[in-house]
């Protein structure tokens, strides 16, 4: 087998079966842990795969979808909700990012909430269209059917035309020096958007997205007044916060 043929039959095994280590890949094909090592600098150079802790994995190209994402660490995702809720108390208005975290944000709010919340997430409209003194204003355009929410430029078209008190963002994933992803740019502007147009940013990021990167980087936590998370920050995150005056809020301080 060539290397090329090697290489491709390797990111075809990881990708569909998962993280391996080096020693599993060396021992499948029948190669040194040299040669799979040096394949797999080519291929994470590539952006083919990702290597982290010894191990290897598919690089992420597609969030998995939406009815999965809210059964995987609810417990957590939902002390997240009830804590923004706190950081809302004195809000008038807010904006409310896709995603499941961001729905349990919806879901923790007071039935006698006076908000004004303007969202692209049809999953936290559901919610919020309960609350009857809440003022609820959802975002026209493209639905993305998978996630039903709506996303580039219907929502930066949409998140322009507001100014609230508070934005609440979620993101696909976030590295250890504290830097965020996204699976596409469709995703990065409406994220972008949103936080151009609020006084006060909060990032919600669940224990599952620590380590986990896709296709689009940009930006990182620094950017945001506060970030609401089931689980501390690493050493590097917590240079980062200390740099850029960001306060994280964890069930450890809780």
């Amino acid at each position: 087998m060539t290397p090329e043929a090697r290489r491709s039959e390797i990111v075809s095994l990881v990708t569909e079966q998962g993280e391996s280590s080096i020693e599993q890949l060396a021992h499948y094909f029948g190669v040194s842990l040299q040669t799979v090592r040096s394949d797999l600098r080519e291929l994470t150079a590539q952006g083919l795969l990702l290597r982290r802790h010894g191990m290897v994995a598919p690089f992420a190209r597609e969030n998995i979808g939406y009815q999965q994402r809210e059964i995987v660490n609810v417990i957590g995702k939902r002390w997240i909700g009830e804590r923004v809720v706190q950081l809302l108390s004195d809000a008038e208005s807010c904006f409310l990012g896709t995603g499941t975290t961001v729905e349990m944000v919806a879901r923790a709010l007071p039935v006698d909430s006076q908000l004004a919340i303007c969202t692209n997430n049809l999953h936290a409209a559901t919610p919020l269209s309960q609350l009857a003194g809440c003022e609820l204003t959802v975002a026209g355009g493209r639905v993305r059917k998978r996630d039903l929410d709506v996303i580039g430029s219907d929502a930066l078209t949409f998140f322009r035309r507001y100014r609230v008190d508070v934005g609440v963002v979620s993101v696909g994933g976030i590295g250890e020096e504290g830097e965020l992803y996204d699976f596409n740019d469709e995703e990065v502007v409406a994220r972008l958007a949103l936080v151009a147009s609020a006084e006060i940013n909060v990032l919600v990021v669940d224990s599952t997205k620590f380590g986990r990167r896709a296709m689009c980087r940009n930006g990182d936590i620094g950017d945001f007044h506060y970030v609401v998370s089931d689980r501390a920050p690493t050493p590097q995150q917590r240079e980062l916060l200390a740099r850029r005056q960001t306060r994280w809020l964890c069930r450890e301080d809780a």
